[in-house]
Order: C-alpha cells, then sequence, then structure tokens
C-alpha cells in the first residue's frame, strides 16, 4: 500500500512511502532536490524503517526546523501506522 505524505517547511511537497511491514519498499519525493532525493530514496530502499528513522529524524536543512530526511522520518512513521490500521 502505497502511502502519501505532504511535506511541511521543505522544498519537497510530497512523499509516497510503500511499505512492506517495517521493511521500505519504495519511497518517492515530489520537489525538493532531484539527486540529493533520489539518492536518498535508492539508499533506503530494503531498510528497516526504524534504523532510517533514528538516523533521519531531527535532521534539520541550514536554519529550518526541518529537512527531506526528517520529514521522511515523520513519513515512515504514518505509513506504518497507516497500514497497522489498515490491517485490522
Amino acid at each position: 500500500m502505497a502511502y502519501e505524505y505532504k511535506t511541511q517547511g521543505t522544498c519537497s511537497r510530497k512523499i509516497t512511502v510503500e511499505l512492506d511491514g517495517k521493511t521500505i519498499k519504495d519511497v518517492q519525493f515530489e520537489g525538493g532536490c532531484n539527486g540529493n532525493l533520489s539518492g536518498i530514496s535508492k539508499l533506503v530502499k530494503g531498510m528497516d524503517m526504524d534504523f532510517v528513522i533514528e538516523r533521519f529524524a531531527g535532521n534539520k536543512c541550514g536554519n529550518r526546523p526541518t529537512s527531506c530526511p526528517d520529514q521522511l522520518a515523520h513519513a515512515l512513521q504514518e505509513a506504518y501506522a497507516a497500514q497497522q490500521a489498515a490491517q485490522q
């Protein structure tokens, strides 16, 4: 199930996340720095979401209070919660 997360405070506008349990199947960013974000998407594919959240949560972009990796951490948490709700 693909989950769409609307970002806040970043150049990217949306993150689409697909999970298999806690394993990241796919991540797509809309907007933002294409090279960096496509690299992050490839890097996290197949990884455990908790590992990614632990490393990305709280990262800032310049003097902004968030970043695309930080927003990905939020998106993963919400996608997992939605996945769990759908299974009940």
